[in-house]
């Protein structure tokens, strides 16, 4: 039985690898503002509420949720998109926005997680959007860059746990759904490249997943990964 730390588990990926762990007999962790309501009593799940948004209070606020526990895998899934727009167009604010949740909570979270508990491996759900410079993508590309990068440092600096950068597919989500529907794939080419590629359900994506999970320790850590392009 492993123990697994998961952020987002309300909706998506996060929610379907919360609970594809519980069926397997693993026990899990989870942090975010939502949880899975069908799991929330299982003796196996352990929620902890808190808006990732809100960094600079986030290690003492969780400490005591990780305090001198192992977890075997530590999954950073929580992440917001922000808008599709141009980046000369956006708001600064709204850029900050996203860097704190998909990047600077992440900071926050391992920073607490290797003072106060034994993690084994992090795995940082990241984006193609973070390499391929996608026209719209402005604040989603710079923060996923970022990730990978931050996870690539703490590799070095904290040798002892196995970091990764994963793009995990494309995945139906809430954030997903939204770009389908909603983007103009005339002024933003990448969405209609988007709606043209595989998209996997949650489910079918945590089946894929949780096996390759496994396999990323045979890479270097610090590594930027694609599933899509892994041998599996």
């Amino acid at each position: 039985m492993k123990r697994i730390l998961i952020t987002g588990v309300g909706s998506g990926l996060g929610e379907a690898l919360a609970k594809a762990y519980i069926e397997q007999g693993d026990t899990v962790y989870a942090i975010g503002r939502e949880y899975p309501k069908e799991i929330y009593s299982h003796p196996r799940f352990f929620f902890f509420p808190y808006d990732l948004r809100e960094t600079f209070t986030l290690q003492s606020s969780v400490k005591e949720f990780v305090n001198q526990h192992t977890f075997d895998l530590v999954i950073l899934n929580a992440g917001i998109l922000g808008e599709i727009k141009m980046l000369h167009e956006s708001d600064l604010l709204d850029v900050k926005e996203v860097m704190e949740v998909n990047l600077w909570a992440n900071k926050e979270l391992i920073d607490v997680l290797s003072k106060f508990a034994t993690v084994k491996q992090v795995v940082g759900i990241s984006s193609g959007a973070a390499v391929n410079g996608s026209k719209g993508w402005g604040a989603y590309a710079l923060s996923k860059s970022a990730l990978n990068m931050l996870l690539s440092l703490y590799a070095k600096e904290l040798p002892d746990i196995h970091f990764t950068a994963l793009a995990p597919g494309i995945i139906r989500t809430p954030m997903v759904e939204h770009i389908l529907e909603e983007v103009d794939e005339t002024l933003y080419p990448s969405v209609k490249k988007l709606r043209e590629n595989t998209i996997w359900t949650p489910k079918e994506g945590v089946q894929i997943l949780i096996p390759a999970f496994e396999k990323l320790l045979d890479y270097e850590s610090g590594s930027f990964l694609d599933i899509r392009t892994m041998k599996l």
